[in-house]
């Protein structure tokens, strides 16, 4: 069974940082992208960072880049989202997903990802 498990969230002031982490099983982890995705209150869940573990590319949207950095571990099979310089408008519950090849477009839209992690709040405060 395929599965990601998300960890790291937790309340932080504006300007710290968080990290987290999405563990993943049951699938083949260097065949897939995986992603991390935001959902803030009445808004649509978007991507925000992916990372392909084919081949390492990575890609940011344009509000956090320069402040969050993915990596992977695939010895771990895990995947890692540093976020550093924490706005208020940061806050949202933050999932994990896996999807094949991604593109700028297909990796913020959340129908193109096929496994998810259940979810992780970050809150940031002012």
């Amino acid at each position: 069974e395929e599965q990601l498990v998300e960890s790291g969230g937790g309340l932080v002031q504006a300007g710290g940082s968080l990290t987290l982490s999405c563990a993943a099983s049951g699938f083949t982890f260097d065949d897939y992208t995986i992603g991390w995705l935001r959902q803030a209150p009445g808004k649509v869940r978007e991507g925000v960072a992916c990372i392909s573990n084919r081949n390492g590319d990575t890609y940011y949207t344009d509000s956090v880049k320069g402040r969050f950095t993915i990596s992977a571990d695939g010895a771990k099979n895990t995947v890692y989202l540093q976020m550093n310089n924490l706005k208020p408008e940061d806050t949202a519950v933050y999932y994990c997903a896996a999807m094949g090849t991604f593109t700028a477009v297909t990796m913020r839209v959340a129908s193109q990802y096929d496994y998810w992690g259940q979810g992780t709040q970050v809150t940031v405060s002012s």
